[in-house]
């Protein structure tokens, strides 16, 4: 006696085009057992990279070998541990009292135009990975046009709107923060990052500009460091970034 034969979905040939989970075929009324084990492998990976923690001296030593300076600037937030972090995501917005201490300190006479932050958020692989290589290409490119750049922070147990005091505390007119975004199934390891204008408490998502899934499978470092800079500048130029900013290179370069 068998079991019952695997039928191929007629979808099949579309997986070589993308790493979503589609054509997975069936046996009988189930999944193919190796379909099945892959969505298994897949989760836990996501599972993972929500718990994985930031090497900071290696991320240290990378963000150096791309050509962004000092040592950051290491903080924290008010989110004491991973647990806390991911039941209590307000206390990932907010530093801990020391860390805006020695942010204060730390600030340059005069403020600057531009703070770039990594934070660990909910793939800290994902920020380790590809984060020191984004942030220096974006430096470049921000260089480039005049722009005067703050010292690199780098935030554990960080959430996106901790930008805005870390922006705040060191007279920044712009901040972009770079990390983890939420695992999917099949890519652990995507990268978000979030412009905002005139950085400060309160500011709404709606006011920010993300550029998303930041990996190697995904949206290329090049091309993702070319959109944030692009972006950056036109903020800093019109005085406006989130839903009012959109991606206009096409239409200014058709003119």
């Amino acid at each position: 006696m068998t079991g019952p034969r695997l039928q191929p979905d007629p979808w099949f040939d579309l997986r070589r085009l993308t790493g979503a989970r589609i054509a997975l075929g069936r046996a009988g009324g189930s999944l193919p057992t190796a379909e099945l084990l892959g969505f298994s492998a897949a989760h836990a990976a996501a599972r993972d990279a929500v718990w994985s923690e930031l090497d900071l001296d290696r991320l240290e030593a990378d963000l150096a070998a791309r050509g962004l300076g000092s040592p950051p600037l290491r903080l924290s937030t008010q989110a004491s541990d991973r647990v806390v972090y991911l039941r209590r995501p307000d206390l990932g917005r907010h530093l801990e009292p020391a860390s805006q201490e020695r942010l204060l300190s730390a600030a340059p006479r005069g403020g600057c135009d531009v703070v770039l932050v990594v934070g660990d958020g909910l793939s800290a692989g994902a920020a380790q990975a590809h984060a020191p290589a984004l942030l220096g290409a974006l430096a470049v490119r921000l260089r480039e046009r005049g722009l005067r750049l703050g010292p690199v922070v780098v935030v554990r147990q960080a959430r996106v709107a901790v930008q805005d005091p870390v922006g705040q505390a060191l007279g920044a007119r712009a901040a972009v923060i770079a990390l983890g975004e939420r695992p999917g199934l099949g890519s652990p390891d995507g990268l978000g990052a979030y412009l905002v204008l005139d950085p400060r408490p309160r500011r709404t998502d709606a006011e920010r500009n993300c550029v998303s899934n930041i990996r190697p499978e995904g949206l290329p470092i090049a091309a993702a460091a070319d959109l944030l800079g692009w972006l950056t500048v036109e903020a800093l130029r019109r005085g406006l970034s989130g839903v009012e900013l959109k991606d206009e290179r096409g239409l200014l370069g058709a003119g």
